[in-house]
């Protein structure tokens, strides 16, 4: 986003000859060493938290989409975590390595294009809110009544939110460029003075149409489906979808409000700089770098709002858990087993079919089975003749043959 520089107030030459400039591309050029290392030091931290968040999101959306579960909400989900983890991946190292410089040395593909690829995500991440809005509206409506789009339909609905904002921070892209000046080479904003009443029409249009206007738009769709959950208290109606309806309802909510908050501050910066009078307050360097840590922090925020509040996230990564406890013990146990060698190795352990002793034994056991079963369960079995009969048992098998069996008793 176009933010512009005011240098340190121990530089009076910077002062006289920078204050007049829109820089493009996250350029700021500061004498002070501590903004050139505090904030690629927090974009660098938003970058790898808000990437690992993204990923896992995108991971369980994805399985959930394999296992045959796809639906309107997951994917306006994941479009908008595709769109945060595009912001984490190309856009905040940029702004990272524009700030600990000072000079432009990204080339001018990168500073042309830089501000316009944030607004693209962003202006996609503003009306995905505003679709998933209408669609939990949707289902706040009739909880128990599944809502159902076409895949055409949801595809065309993804196109049409990035055409559009594809489209409407177009005008960056013309009038960002590389100048030289005063020996240094920067990234700037530089509008000809033809298209000056275009460019200030467009500093107050872009706002509006970007954040003002889905914000209401949400903001409206959110309250219907509040108000909507708020209403089912009936016992007819299914209270699982209900309760459903009420944390899908609370989550989204969460996430809308997450992103307006912490994208204000980057509108407040962009509005001031733009309608910036000649002899008017200049916007502190600090805050107009920190509203753009801000703005990244969105791509950080969101995921951590899905992992925490949603039910369908937790129950796969509660299965994922399960599955990888089981995974463990099972390999464990596999370890524990003896080898199919030992078994071989001890035959006296287990008796052989072809021993004499084995063919006799089975035959009456297998034709008398039946009858025994019979008596056991006819004749009832005294206390003390059971005691004899597993004392008869437990005698080795030599004993079955001795003709005097009581004289061995002692």
């Amino acid at each position: 986003m176009l933010a512009a520089a005011f240098p340190d107030s121990n530089s009076s030459i910077m002062n006289t000859s920078f204050t007049h400039l829109h820089f493009a591309g996250g350029y700021l050029p500061s004498d002070s060493k501590d903004w050139r290392n505090i904030i690629p030091a927090l974009l660098v931290s938003v970058c790898l938290v808000g990437f690992v968040g993204n990923l896992c999101v995108i991971g369980i959306l994805l399985h959930s989409a394999w296992k045959g579960k796809p639906s309107v909400i997951h994917s306006l989900i994941l479009n908008l975590s595709l769109a945060d983890l595009s912001l984490l991946l190309f856009s905040a190292p940029v702004r990272a390595t524009a700030y600990s410089k000072g000079v432009w040395e990204l080339g001018w593909f990168v500073c042309k294009s830089s501000d316009w690829f944030i607004h693209v995500c962003m202006a996609a991440k503003s009306l995905t809110i505003v679709a998933v809005a209408k669609v939990c509206f949707m289902y706040a409506s009739d909880p128990a009544k599944q809502v159902n789009i076409h895949n055409c339909t949801i595809w065309s609905v993804l196109l049409a939110i990035w055409a559009v904002a594809g489209l409407l921070p177009l005008p960056e892209w013309f009038f960002s460029t590389t100048r030289q000046h005063a020996g240094v080479e920067m990234c700037l904003m530089d509008v000809p003075a033809v298209a000056k009443e275009f460019m200030s029409m467009f500093g107050k249009l872009y706002p509006l149409l970007v954040f003002c206007l889905p914000s209401l738009l949400a903001s409206f769709y959110f309250w219907r489906a509040y108000d909507q959950c708020r209403k089912r208290g009936t016992k007819t109606q299914n209270l699982r979808n209900q309760m459903r309806s009420k944390q899908l309802t609370v989550m989204l909510l969460s996430v809308a409000i997450a992103s307006t908050l912490l994208w204000l501050p980057e509108w407040i910066g962009w509005l001031w700089v733009w309608h910036l009078k000649d002899e008017g307050p200049r916007p502190p360097q600090g805050f107009i770098a920190l509203s753009q840590v801000l703005m990244f922090s969105t791509s950080l925020v969101n995921p951590l709002i899905f992992l925490v509040m949603s039910e369908e996230v937790k129950e796969v990564l509660k299965g994922l858990w399960k599955w990888m406890v089981t995974k463990k013990t099972a390999t464990a146990s596999e370890s524990q087993e003896p080898p199919a060698g030992n078994l071989e190795a001890l035959p006296d352990q287990v008796p052989s079919p072809e021993s004499p002793t084995s063919i006799p034994e089975e035959k009456p056991s297998s034709s008398n089975s039946g009858k025994e079963k019979t008596e056991k369960a006819d004749i009832p079995i005294l206390p003390d003749v059971e005691q004899f009969w597993h004392e008869r048992d437990t005698v080795p098998s030599v004993q079955d043959t001795d003709p005097i069996p009581w004289e061995h008793e002692d």
